[in-house]
């Protein structure tokens, strides 16, 4: 029966529709979650630059802004206050929930979990199918909302009631904000159904062999994250559903008896909009999460293989991903810390806070150590997941200030918000997507990216988002209000000014910069140096596959795995790498058994 499955992955014949669009197979629908992602990257992208010109220069006319966004501007090209906040609210949602988290754990994750496990393909190849086609629609309704009466919603990325509960209660709360609650809600069904199906054939499909103590720590992240999106994203599901009963139904979850909207008292009675914020962060904090495991097992791919040297402490690593992703369910309350609850209550959060950053540590000391005299191979992968280490390590010391309920009371809704969450969510993230891609692009096309271009493009960047999100710190610190159409009109905000306009620069050059990489993707992927099945001298599964795997990724037979993944510069072998598929008889086990948690005895073999 094996050998009938085998050759049935061997001689798979596909129509081209049923290759490349509607494919079953995890590699196509992984690059198909990374084209989709980074073409709606390209739209955030944009509307962060709207943002940053109004915040640079308020009131300046833009002529050509109003040719291509003719109903945001005004005649003589003035940004509307109105489409300023859909602006600010579409890029939160587009760069989160359609950018990072596709890309990150739609398009690595359905990309590597069969080849590093040893795998043909997801265990429900059909439901894999069925998450992609789900995105597609999901981004089309929650981008319809800009044409809609009305416009796209401004309630925020959290969209908090009762402004996004009631139609009536601003120009952004109609159509259009219905239209985010639908879209999002078609795309957590996504989600589910791709972590579903990564938990399982994690857990189901690894190759003879390979155990737990053997997954290398992309695969762990991957793995803990889809538990994390299986557990929480269901909670956002039903407030999202809940949320548009409210406001076509005429339930009351989240609208308060009493309420006077445009002179009209509404006729809701009983509810509650803290009881949104409960159920919105009680997914928004995992969600940071689902954001940052998998650049960190990318990121530790990535120095082990251009380090060329063991992961140092591999269970203390994949202990820290387990203790993150549990504790990340205990600490949602700290985004409500100004919503008048209890003391004691933002006190016992605020432990929950403080102790999250315990295994985050652990995990940065790791790196470090990793790195402490390594063999480093400068390349861009390499670069990339340093500068990952930085921008994690400087967003994680401002989330201790924000984790106190005392400061953050002042600092709560400024600037320093934006710039702590850029820092250690949005740029950490988008620097473990550019790592991997560098990294993993050999495998997905079989062709090199030019080294050259991607060193100028992580130099321009990392420059970039220090340039533009570090004075934001400075800015919030002063009382800036984020979301707000025009400080200046406050006088005592007015002194910011010049260190917007440099942020805005900064910006605009950081945007420019992106450009290389576009120009590098698309270049290497026509007329990129040919690659060869492991340019990088790797160890884990993927590796010993061709490059790109055809469909069933392995031939007659499934590879057998002998010890763990990072058996690099080990005494005594004759290359710097050892593969997971070469028997431990050939070639020692580095340090001996007790860097290899699987061990070395023949039970492991």
């Amino acid at each position: 029966m094996a050998v009938a499955h085998e050759t049935t992955h061997e001689d798979h014949k596909l129509s081209w529709i049923r290759r490349y669009v509607f494919s079953q197979d995890h590699k196509i629908i992984g690059i198909q979650y990374l084209m989709t992602s980074l073409f709606m990257a390209l739209i955030g992208g944009t509307l962060a630059m709207l943002i940053r010109m109004q915040q640079g220069w308020p009131g300046t006319q833009w002529g050509v802004a109003k040719f291509l966004f003719p109903g945001g501007f005004t005649g003589d090209g003035v940004l509307k206050p109105d489409f300023y906040l859909a602006v600010v609210t579409m890029h939160g949602t587009i760069m989160i929930f359609f950018v990072l988290t596709t890309a990150l754990s739609g398009g690595f994750g359905n990309f590597l979990i069969p080849l590093t496990i040893g795998a043909r393909d997801m265990a429900f190849p059909f439901l894999n199918m069925l998450s992609y086609w789900l995105y597609p629609p999901a981004l089309v309704v929650l981008l319809a909302s800009f044409f809609v009466a009305g416009g796209a919603p401004n309630a925020g990325w959290t969209s908090y009631p009762p402004l996004s509960a009631v139609p009536a209660a601003a120009p952004g709360s109609g159509l259009g904000q219905s239209l985010w609650l639908i879209s999002i809600a078609i795309l957590i069904v996504a989600f589910l159904f791709g972590s579903l199906n990564y938990i399982t054939t994690v857990l189901q499909l690894r190759t003879r062999g390979l155990l737990m103590t053997r997954l290398p720590l992309i695969t762990w992240a991957q793995f803990i994250t889809a538990i994390l999106m299986l557990l929480a994203f269901p909670v956002l599901l039903a407030a999202a559903v809940m949320l548009l009963f409210d406001r076509h139904a005429g339930t009351s979850f989240f609208v308060p008896t009493g309420l006077v909207v445009g002179g009209r008292l509404l006729t809701h009675q009983g509810g509650n909009p803290l009881l949104w914020q409960h159920l919105f962060w009680f997914l928004g904090h995992p969600e940071v999460y689902v954001l940052i495991l998998p650049p960190m097992g990318i990121v530790s791919e990535i120095l082990a293989v251009h380090g060329r040297k063991p992961i140092f402490g591999y269970g203390a690593m994949v202990l820290s991903l387990c203790a993150i992703a549990f504790l990340s369910f205990l600490v949602w309350g700290h985004h409500m810390f100004v919503s008048g609850m209890n003391p004691l209550v933002g006190s016992a959060f605020m432990v929950t806070t403080l102790a999250i950053a315990i295994p985050s540590a652990v995990k940065t000391f790791n790196w470090v150590a990793t790195l402490w005299r390594a063999r480093i191979r400068f390349t861009s992968a390499m670069l990339f997941a340093i500068g990952f280490v930085s921008l994690f390590l400087t967003g994680g010391l401002t989330g201790i200030f924000l984790g106190s309920p005392a400061v953050d009371t002042y600092l709560h809704d400024t600037f320093f918000v934006v710039a702590h969450f850029h820092f250690v969510m949005a740029s950490a993230a988008l620097f473990g997507l550019f790592g991997g891609l560098y990294h993993w692009f050999p495998k997905m096309f079989g062709r090199m990216m030019n080294e050259r271009l991607g060193r100028i493009h992580f130099w321009l960047t990392f420059v970039g988002i220090y340039a533009t999100f570090f004075p934001m710190h400075f800015i919030g610190i002063a009382g800036e209000p984020r979301r707000y159409y025009s400080p200046q009109m406050y006088e005592f905000l007015r002194g910011l000014h010049p260190l917007n306009v440099f942020v805005s620069l900064a910006a605009f050059g950081l945007g420019l910069a992106q450009i290389i990489f576009v120009y590098n993707f698309l270049h290497s992927l026509f007329r990129g140096q040919k690659a060869e099945s492991n340019p990088w001298h790797a160890n884990t599964l993927e590796w010993q596959a061709p490059s790109p795997p055809p469909h069933g990724n392995w031939g007659a037979e499934l590879p057998t795995v002998h010890r763990w993944p990072y058996d690099y510069s080990v005494p005594g072998a004759p290359d710097d790498f050892v593969p997971q598929t070469t028997p431990v008889t050939a070639v020692p086990v580095a340090g001996g058994a007790g860097d290899d948690p699987a061990g070395d005895s023949p039970e492991h073999a």
